[in-house]
Protein backbone atom coordinates (compact mmCIF):
# COMPACT_ATOMS: atom_id res chain seq x y z
CA UNK A 1 0.00 0.00 0.00
CA UNK A 2 1.37 3.79 -1.02
CA UNK A 3 1.87 6.04 1.65
CA UNK A 4 1.08 9.74 1.07
CA UNK A 5 1.60 12.00 3.56
CA UNK A 6 -0.25 15.71 3.41
CA UNK A 7 1.29 18.82 4.45
CA UNK A 8 -0.55 22.24 5.52
CA UNK A 9 -2.55 24.61 7.57
CA UNK A 10 -5.91 23.89 6.85
CA UNK A 11 -6.61 20.60 8.70
CA UNK A 12 -10.05 19.83 8.05
CA UNK A 13 -9.77 19.79 4.37
CA UNK A 14 -6.45 17.96 4.04
CA UNK A 15 -8.01 15.30 6.32
CA UNK A 16 -11.39 15.01 4.00
CA UNK A 17 -9.15 14.69 1.09
CA UNK A 18 -6.94 12.11 2.78
CA UNK A 19 -10.13 9.84 3.87
CA UNK A 20 -11.28 10.11 0.13
CA UNK A 21 -7.52 9.21 -1.17
CA UNK A 22 -7.66 6.35 1.32
CA UNK A 23 -10.81 4.85 -0.37
CA UNK A 24 -9.13 4.82 -3.18
CA UNK A 25 -6.44 1.84 -1.54
CA UNK A 26 -3.47 4.41 -0.68
CA UNK A 27 -2.41 4.79 3.28
CA UNK A 28 -2.69 8.77 4.27
CA UNK A 29 -1.43 11.09 7.08
CA UNK A 30 -1.92 14.58 7.89
CA UNK A 31 0.43 17.15 9.10
CA UNK A 32 1.15 20.75 10.13
CA UNK A 33 4.17 22.26 7.86
CA UNK A 34 6.38 22.41 11.29
CA UNK A 35 5.64 18.91 11.63
CA UNK A 36 6.78 18.25 7.85
CA UNK A 37 10.35 17.40 8.77
CA UNK A 38 9.79 14.87 11.19
CA UNK A 39 6.86 13.33 9.24
CA UNK A 40 8.72 12.64 6.53
CA UNK A 41 11.82 11.92 8.08
CA UNK A 42 10.56 9.02 10.04
CA UNK A 43 9.53 5.41 9.14
CA UNK A 44 8.28 4.34 7.20
CA UNK A 45 8.39 7.17 5.17
CA UNK A 46 5.77 8.37 2.80
CA UNK A 47 5.86 7.52 -0.76
CA UNK A 48 4.40 10.59 -1.63
CA UNK A 49 3.69 14.17 -0.21
CA UNK A 50 0.66 16.30 -1.19
CA UNK A 51 1.39 19.82 -0.05
CA UNK A 52 -1.16 22.50 0.33
CA UNK A 53 0.04 25.73 -1.17
CA UNK A 54 -2.60 28.33 -1.03
CA UNK A 55 -1.29 31.49 0.15
CA UNK A 56 -1.80 34.70 -1.74
CA UNK A 57 1.49 34.97 -3.05
CA UNK A 58 1.18 31.13 -4.54
CA UNK A 59 4.41 30.16 -2.52
CA UNK A 60 4.66 26.37 -1.86
CA UNK A 61 4.35 25.40 1.73
CA UNK A 62 7.59 22.76 1.16
CA UNK A 63 8.61 20.15 4.07
CA UNK A 64 11.64 22.07 6.00
CA UNK A 65 13.29 18.93 5.67
CA UNK A 66 17.41 19.47 5.56
CA UNK A 67 18.36 19.57 1.46
CA UNK A 68 20.18 15.86 1.63
CA UNK A 69 17.48 14.25 3.17
CA UNK A 70 15.09 15.47 0.69
CA UNK A 71 17.76 14.35 -1.83
CA UNK A 72 17.94 11.17 -0.07
CA UNK A 73 14.22 10.55 0.30
CA UNK A 74 13.27 11.60 -3.84
CA UNK A 75 9.53 11.82 -2.18
CA UNK A 76 7.21 13.13 -5.01
CA UNK A 77 5.38 15.66 -3.74
CA UNK A 78 1.90 17.55 -5.58
CA UNK A 79 1.06 20.89 -4.47
CA UNK A 80 -2.62 21.60 -3.96
CA UNK A 81 -3.32 25.50 -5.15
CA UNK A 82 -6.74 27.84 -5.60
CA UNK A 83 -8.14 28.84 -8.81
CA UNK A 84 -7.06 32.28 -8.48
CA UNK A 85 -3.63 31.18 -8.54
CA UNK A 86 -3.64 28.68 -11.86
CA UNK A 87 -2.85 31.56 -14.51
CA UNK A 88 0.41 32.86 -12.73
CA UNK A 89 1.38 29.81 -10.76
CA UNK A 90 4.98 28.43 -11.57
CA UNK A 91 5.77 25.27 -9.68
CA UNK A 92 8.86 26.10 -7.28
CA UNK A 93 11.81 23.58 -7.01
CA UNK A 94 10.92 20.68 -5.28
CA UNK A 95 7.26 20.47 -6.46
CA UNK A 96 6.73 17.67 -9.57
CA UNK A 97 2.98 18.30 -10.25
CA UNK A 98 -0.12 20.27 -9.11
CA UNK A 99 -3.54 19.95 -8.50
CA UNK A 100 -6.36 22.90 -8.36
CA UNK A 101 -8.44 22.90 -5.44
CA UNK A 102 -11.18 21.52 -5.50
CA UNK A 103 -9.45 18.38 -6.08
CA UNK A 104 -11.04 15.00 -6.99
CA UNK A 105 -9.63 12.07 -5.11
CA UNK A 106 -9.26 10.26 -7.69
CA UNK A 107 -7.14 12.57 -10.15
CA UNK A 108 -5.08 12.83 -6.97
CA UNK A 109 -4.54 9.08 -7.11
CA UNK A 110 -3.84 9.36 -10.91
CA UNK A 111 -1.80 11.99 -10.37
CA UNK A 112 0.09 10.30 -7.41
CA UNK A 113 0.66 6.85 -9.61
CA UNK A 114 2.09 8.72 -12.86
CA UNK A 115 4.70 9.92 -10.55
CA UNK A 116 5.92 7.10 -8.78
CA UNK A 117 5.98 5.09 -11.89
CA UNK A 118 7.95 7.61 -13.15
CA UNK A 119 10.04 7.78 -9.96
CA UNK A 120 10.77 3.89 -9.93
CA UNK A 121 10.90 3.16 -13.76
CA UNK A 122 10.99 -0.76 -13.14
CA UNK A 123 7.07 -0.63 -11.71
CA UNK A 124 4.37 -2.05 -14.03
CA UNK A 125 0.91 -1.36 -14.37
CA UNK A 126 -0.16 -3.64 -11.37
CA UNK A 127 2.59 -1.51 -8.75
CA UNK A 128 4.63 -4.21 -9.19
CA UNK A 129 8.50 -4.52 -8.77
CA UNK A 130 9.82 -7.10 -11.47
CA UNK A 131 13.44 -8.41 -11.50
CA UNK A 132 13.25 -11.79 -13.27
CA UNK A 133 11.60 -14.30 -11.37
CA UNK A 134 11.35 -12.18 -8.59
CA UNK A 135 8.23 -10.03 -8.04
CA UNK A 136 7.69 -7.35 -5.38
CA UNK A 137 3.68 -6.40 -5.08
CA UNK A 138 3.64 -3.06 -3.65
CA UNK A 139 -0.11 -2.81 -3.26
CA UNK A 140 -0.45 -5.93 -1.05
CA UNK A 141 3.37 -6.32 0.36
CA UNK A 142 3.79 -9.78 -0.97
CA UNK A 143 6.83 -10.81 -2.50
CA UNK A 144 7.25 -14.13 -5.18
CA UNK A 145 10.23 -16.22 -6.42
CA UNK A 146 9.45 -18.28 -9.17
CA UNK A 147 6.03 -17.89 -7.84
CA UNK A 148 6.68 -19.34 -4.41
CA UNK A 149 5.20 -16.68 -2.21
CA UNK A 150 8.51 -14.89 0.51
CA UNK A 151 7.80 -14.23 3.81
CA UNK A 152 9.65 -10.98 4.96
CA UNK A 153 10.03 -8.95 7.74
CA UNK A 154 9.34 -5.44 7.58
CA UNK A 155 12.86 -4.07 7.36
CA UNK A 156 13.76 -6.59 4.85
CA UNK A 157 11.01 -6.11 2.36
CA UNK A 158 11.92 -2.29 2.63
CA UNK A 159 15.50 -3.54 2.02
CA UNK A 160 14.58 -5.09 -0.48
CA UNK A 161 12.32 -2.45 -2.46
CA UNK A 162 15.11 -0.43 -2.29
CA UNK A 163 17.42 -2.86 -4.01
CA UNK A 164 15.28 -3.03 -6.73
CA UNK A 165 13.96 0.11 -6.97
CA UNK A 166 17.71 1.36 -7.74
CA UNK A 167 19.68 -2.14 -8.96
CA UNK A 168 23.04 -2.04 -10.73
CA UNK A 169 24.14 0.73 -8.15
CA UNK A 170 26.32 0.27 -5.52
CA UNK A 171 25.82 1.52 -1.99
CA UNK A 172 28.05 1.83 1.01
CA UNK A 173 26.52 0.75 4.22
CA UNK A 174 25.91 4.16 5.77
CA UNK A 175 24.10 4.84 2.71
CA UNK A 176 21.78 2.01 3.23
CA UNK A 177 21.46 2.97 6.94
CA UNK A 178 20.08 6.20 5.73
CA UNK A 179 17.79 5.51 2.60
CA UNK A 180 15.83 2.38 4.63
CA UNK A 181 16.18 2.74 8.53
CA UNK A 182 16.25 6.23 8.44
CA UNK A 183 18.05 9.59 9.97
CA UNK A 184 17.28 8.92 13.41
CA UNK A 185 18.36 4.89 13.39
CA UNK A 186 21.31 5.29 16.09
CA UNK A 187 22.28 1.26 15.00
CA UNK A 188 25.82 0.32 13.42
CA UNK A 189 26.29 -0.91 9.89
CA UNK A 190 26.70 -4.58 11.01
CA UNK A 191 22.52 -3.94 10.68
CA UNK A 192 22.45 -3.93 7.52
CA UNK A 193 25.17 -7.06 7.18
CA UNK A 194 22.81 -8.93 9.22
CA UNK A 195 19.80 -8.13 7.33
CA UNK A 196 21.77 -8.74 4.16
CA UNK A 197 22.30 -12.06 5.09
CA UNK A 198 18.44 -12.80 6.16
CA UNK A 199 17.09 -11.36 2.83
CA UNK A 200 19.63 -13.69 0.38
CA UNK A 201 18.79 -16.29 3.00
CA UNK A 202 15.33 -16.00 1.67
CA UNK A 203 15.18 -14.84 -2.20
CA UNK A 204 18.92 -16.75 -3.31
CA UNK A 205 19.56 -20.17 -4.21
CA UNK A 206 21.22 -22.25 -6.41
CA UNK A 207 19.51 -20.47 -9.37
CA UNK A 208 18.60 -17.14 -8.08
CA UNK A 209 21.53 -14.88 -6.76
CA UNK A 210 20.70 -11.31 -6.31
CA UNK A 211 23.08 -9.10 -4.27
CA UNK A 212 26.16 -8.57 -4.76
CA UNK A 213 29.21 -8.02 -2.02
CA UNK A 214 31.58 -5.19 -3.78
CA UNK A 215 34.61 -4.98 -2.34
CA UNK A 216 35.22 -2.24 0.00
CA UNK A 217 32.45 -0.07 -0.82
CA UNK A 218 29.24 -2.40 0.30
CA UNK A 219 26.28 -4.20 -1.51
CA UNK A 220 24.75 -4.18 -5.74
CA UNK A 221 21.35 -5.47 -6.36
CA UNK A 222 21.89 -7.39 -9.92
CA UNK A 223 19.39 -8.80 -11.44
CA UNK A 224 19.63 -12.75 -11.56
CA UNK A 225 22.57 -13.93 -13.17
Amino acid sequence: MWRVTFVGQDQEKLQRLAQELGEEGYWTAVCPPEEAATALGDEPRPDAVVVEATSANGAACLPTLPQDARETAATPTIALIGKAQLPTYEPPQGIDDFLVLPARAAELAARIRQLLQRRHPHLDGNNRLCCGDLVMNLASREVFLAGRPVTLAYKEYELLRFFVSNRDTAFTREALLNRVWGYDFYGGTRTVDVHIRRLRSKIEDARHSFIETVRNVGYRFRPNR
